[in-house]
């Protein structure tokens, strides 16, 4: 079966690169292939590297750009995009396409356990070959961290209390399947909290995954490594559909955008810092009313671009 995939912001991010036709572009996060095959059909003389942790998206991305000789696929992490670059022997990129949200058939294959909508064994795994899963968090994690993990990546107000029913039913019987912790979720909120609003575990599964996948812990790092390869007026673009991330892109652009981080109480720098970016995008972008009516689970992205300064 064939899994469709709708990419999110789409033009916006492709007009965002800048793209140049003899370019070298990353999709740090290949997926479906959409973003890549835009940038693939710009930069006609130039190389785009798609690089994917999910090697299922990377066999996918094969197949549909197949006419493209200039196209590069990466299992990895974008989190390792200098070790990458070297491998290649490419010293600097044109453009860094970063898109953090979970791609469609990774959601709409039941197997893969992303899904709060069918029963299927806990995993959560975007790189299969890592050890730790959803089964590992949901049954090894302890009380307090499993409910700091749910407040703080799902931004879940009922966190404590589905932490605690959590626990308390894995000392009965591990929890091994999608299924079994939707309907700990559900018995966790109360009735009156689960009539309005999103799927009552929608919260807590996206928390969950983005702990299996250390998903936040890598981003800042992952920014200013990114930000380091691109060549003078590069552009790096970055959809994120969480409020953390979001949030951790905005302040991580703002502090490549300064000239000097020292306290204010010392007359004269001596951090030595300079600029690195200029922020091309002073609010996010957001979807659409057109693209939101076409793909619902645009709802929550936002892009952000910034573009590398010229080395002193």
């Amino acid at each position: 079966m064939d899994y469709k995939h709708e990419s999110v912001l789409l033009k916006e991010s492709i007009d965002g690169l800048n793209i140049k036709k003899d370019g070298i572009y990353i999709d740090g996060t290949l997926g479906g292939g959409g973003h890549t095959y835009k940038i693939l059909n710009k930069a006609v003389e130039g190389k785009v590297i798609g690089i994917d942790q999910d090697e299922y998206a990377i066999k996918r991305a094969e197949k549909k750009l197949v006419e493209f000789n200039n196209f590069i696929p990466i299992h990895d992490n974008f989190k390792n995009i200098p070790l990458i670059l070297d491998k290649l022997k490419i010293e600097k990129v044109d453009g860094i396409l970063l898109d953090l949200g979970v791609s469609s058939f990774q959601l709409d294959i039941p197997e893969r356990g992303f899904s709060y909508k069918s029963n299927a064994p806990l995993d959560m795994r975007m790189n299969k070959e890592q050890n730790i899963s959803a089964r590992h968090v949901v049954n090894g994690y302890e009380e307090q961290e499993l409910a700091r993990v749910i407040k703080e990546y799902g931004e879940e107000k009922w966190a404590a209390r589905i932490a605690k029913f959590i626990v308390k039913e894995r000392e009965e019987e591990f929890i091994e399947t999608t299924g079994r912790l939707v309907e700990i979720i559900k018995k966790a909120i109360p009735k009156q909290a689960r009539i309005n609003g999103p799927h009552p575990a929608k919260r807590t599964f996206q928390a969950i995954r983005i702990e299996v996948n250390k998903e936040i812990d890598i981003l800042e790092n992952t920014i200013k490594n990114a930000v380091e390869r691109l060549n003078e007026n590069g552009r790096i673009c970055i959809i994120t559909f969480h409020s953390l991330e979001d949030r951790i892109v905005k302040q991580t652009f703002n502090y490549l955008n300064k000239d000097c981080i020292c306290p204010p109480q010392i007359p004269k720098c001596v951090c030595n810092k300079v600029s690195e970016l200029k922020i091309i995008t002073k609010k996010p972008i957001v979807p659409s009313k057109e693209e939101l009516e076409k793909n619902p689970r645009s709802r929550s992205a936002k892009l952000r671009i910034g573009e590398k300064n010229k080395v002193v």
